[in-house]
C-alpha cells in the first residue's frame, strides 16, 4: 500500500499552527504496513484542495486528509471531497445526536452550520469522534485511491485514528507482509560517532533497515523490518537491537517516538520505589519542571529547591558560608553540599544539584558553560561532576538538565 497525507488549513500555511498530525498519521500508517510516499499541505480553498487531492489519488492507493471538518465557512474538506468523488453528503445519526446533546447541555443555540459536523460522504464508513463532534470518514473507491477524512485538532484526530481508523485500515488492507518499526533513543553520543560505531551494520543493511536522525541533544535510530508475520518482523528487529546495544552500550536509554529521558528516569524511580529531590542554582527549577511534566512523578518527587542567592543556599540547604567563601559557588564542594542538603531536608533517596555559569558573563573567573552537577544518595558520600558546555544561556541550561537526568539513569542502572 502506498499512501499520501494531506494537511488542510491556511493557519498551517501561515505558520500560525504547527502540523503535528501528519507525523502522527505517518507513524500509525507505518505500524499498519502502509508506506507513506508524499506529504502535502494546502490552505482552506476548494479549488486548490481539489487539485491536491486529485493529484494524490492519481499516484497513491490511500489518501488521508486531516482538517477542515468543522462548522465554519472555511471548513471545506468534506464538501470538496464529496464533490470530487461524485457523491452527496449524508448525516450520521449518532454524531447528530451527540451534537444535539452538547447544545442542550451547554444551553447554547444549535445553528445550521453546526449540523455540518455530522455529515460525511455517502458510501463512506463514518468514524466516531470520541473527543469532538466532527465525524470522520473512510471511503473505499470503486476506482482510484481510497480516501480517509480526519478532524484537524490533535485532541480529536489522535484518538479517532487509534480507535477507529487504524482498525478499519488493517481490516480493509489484509497483508501478506508485515512492516514493524522501532525507534531507539540515545543520549551522550553524537550522530557521527554513533554512525561510525555502527558503520558496517548500516552498510550491510537490507532487512531490517537502519535510519539515523539527529535531534536536539540526542540521536535516534529507526529500525524497520518486514516479514510474513508481525512476530517475525519484531524478532528481526530485536536481534539487531541486541547487536546495537553491544556496540553502543549505555548510550541507549529508551525506545519509542514519544519517549524521553525524563520519562525513563521517572518511571525508573517509580519501579524502584526511590524518591528524588533537587537543588538548582544554574537551572532555576528547569530540572524540577522537567520532572513535573511526567505523569505520576508525585509518587517519587516531594519537591525541591531553587537557590540562586548565597543566602538562600545557606538558609534553605544549610551550606556553611565558609564553604561558599572558600571554594566558591561554582565548585565541587558547593555542588556536593547542595545535593546532600536538599536530600537531607526532604529525606529522599537521591538528590541532584546544579551550579555553574550559564552566561553570558563569567562568574568567579569561570567562563560561561562551566557547570558542576552534584549527586547525593542515601548512605553514600555525595559526588560532583564538572562539564564544560557551549551555546547560549538556554542551551547550556537545557543540556545541564539532560546531563543530570542521564546521571540518575546510569546510577539506577537503566
Amino acid at each position: 500500500m502506498q499512501a499520501e497525507i494531506i494537511a488542510v488549513g491556511t493557519e498551517i500555511l501561515l505558520g500560525q499552527v504547527v502540523d503535528t498530525n501528519s507525523a502522527f498519521i505517518a507513524r500509525g500508517l507505518a505500524s499498519a504496513g502502509i508506506e507513506v510516499y508524499y506529504h502535502s499541505l494546502v490552505g482552506d480553498n476548494a479549488d486548490r484542495l481539489t487539485a491536491v487531492v486529485t493529484q494524490a489519488r492519481s499516484r497513491s492507493d490511500l489518501v488521508v486528509i486531516s482538517g477542515g471538518l468543522g462548522p465554519t465557512k472555511d471548513d471545506l474538506t468534506k464538501q470538496t471531497v464529496a464533490h470530487l468523488l461524485g457523491v452527496k453528503l449524508v448525516e450520521d445519526e449518532t454524531a447528530m445526536a451527540k451534537i444535539h446533546q452538547h447544545f442542550l447541555t451547554t444551553g447554547q443555540k444549535l445553528t445550521p452550520n453546526n449540523r455540518l459536523q455530522a455529515l460525511y460522504p455517502d458510501g463512506s464508513l463514518p468514524l466516531k469522534n470520541r473527543t469532538g463532534m466532527a465525524v470522520g470518514a473512510f471511503y473505499q473507491a470503486p476506482t482510484g485511491a481510497d480516501v480517509m477524512l480526519l478532524p484537524g485538532p490533535p485532541s480529536e484526530l489522535e484518538p479517532m485514528f487509534r480507535e477507529e481508523a487504524l482498525p478499519v485500515l488493517k481490516h480493509a488492507y489484509q497483508r501478506e507482509e508485515y512492516l514493524v518499526s522501532k525507534v531507539l533513543r540515545f543520549f551522550g553520543i553524537g550522530e557521527s560517532q554513533l554512525v561510525t560505531t555502527l558503520s558496517d551494520l548500516i552498510a550491510q543493511q537490507t532487512n531490517p533497515t537502519i535510519a539515523p536522525y539527529a535531534k536536539v541533544n540526542e540521536v535516534t535510530l529507526r529500525l524497520t523490518a518486514t516479514a510474513s508475520s508481525e512476530a517475525a518482523a519484531s524478532d528481526l528487529i530485536d536481534g539487531l537491537v541486541t547487536l546495537i546495544r553491544q556496540r553502543v552500550g549505555n548510550y541507549l536509554y529508551g525506545y519509542g517516538d514519544d519517549n524521553s529521558l525524563a520519562n525513563v528516569v521517572v518511571h525508573g524511580l517509580i519501579d524502584r520505589k526511590l524518591t528524588i529531590t533537587a537543588a538548582e542554582s544554574l537551572t532555576a527549577g528547569e530540572f524540577q519542571s522537567t520532572l513535573g511534566d511526567i505523569a505520576g512523578v508525585s509518587a517519587v518527587f516531594p519537591g525541591g529547591f531553587v537557590t540562586y542567592a548565597n543566602e538562600a543556599k545557606h538558609a534553605l540547604l544549610g551550606i556553611p558560608n565558609a564553604i561558599i567563601d572558600t571554594e566558591g559557588v561554582v565548585s565541587a564542594a558547593t555542588a556536593k553540599r547542595m545535593a546532600e542538603g536538599a536530600r537531607q531536608r526532604l529525606d529522599t533517596d537521591l538528590a541532584l544539584s546544579f551550579t555553574g555559569v550559564a552566561g553570558p558573563d563569567t562568574l568567579e573567573g569561570q567562563p560561561a558553560g562551566t557547570v558542576w552537577l552534584g549527586l547525593a544518595q542515601r548512605g553514600q558520600d555525595p559526588q560532583a561532576k564538572l562539564v564544560h558546555l557551549t551555546g547560549n544561556r538556554d542551551k547550556i541550561r537545557a543540556r545541564s538538565v539532560l546531563l543530570g537526568l542521564d546521571w540518575i539513569r546510569r546510577t539506577l542502572g537503566i
